[in-house]
């Protein structure tokens, strides 16, 4: 089993940063897919970034420019750096893991979820 343990949320204001990781343990082992969601009230859950086997990132074109995922495959961790926040991004923020999956991989795809992480951004 892999446990995803997100942490770094909270509230800022329009225009801050935030920057949250998630922490991946258990059985980690070839586990070369890790995402970022978020999921608004009322609204689906939609992908924010995803780093596939191929070490590529794809990102929401929502967030382009503003949000960079990185990953410490030694400490088995992935960032999300957000920066110039908007209130549209308020969201729960949730990490998703899979030991395989595509360039377009969507939240199907992936088997492991983080209990989710609140951003909230004021106007």
């Amino acid at each position: 089993q892999v446990q995803l343990v997100e942490s770094g949320g909270g509230s800022v204001q329009s225009g801050g940063s935030l920057r949250l990781s998630c922490a991946a343990s258990g059985d980690t082992y070839s586990l070369y897919c890790m995402a970022w969601f978020r999921q608004a009230p009322g609204k689906e859950r939609e992908g924010v970034a995803a780093k596939d086997v191929a070490g590529r990132t794809r990102y929401a074109d929502s967030v382009k420019g503003r949000f960079t995922a990185s990953q410490d495959n030694a400490k088995k961790t992935l960032y999300l750096q957000m920066n110039s926040l908007k209130p549209e991004d308020t969201a729960m923020y949730y990490c998703a893991a899979a030991r395989t999956c595509g360039y377009y991989a969507s939240r199907y795809d992936y088997n492991y979820w983080g209990q989710g992480i609140q951003v909230t951004v004021s106007s």
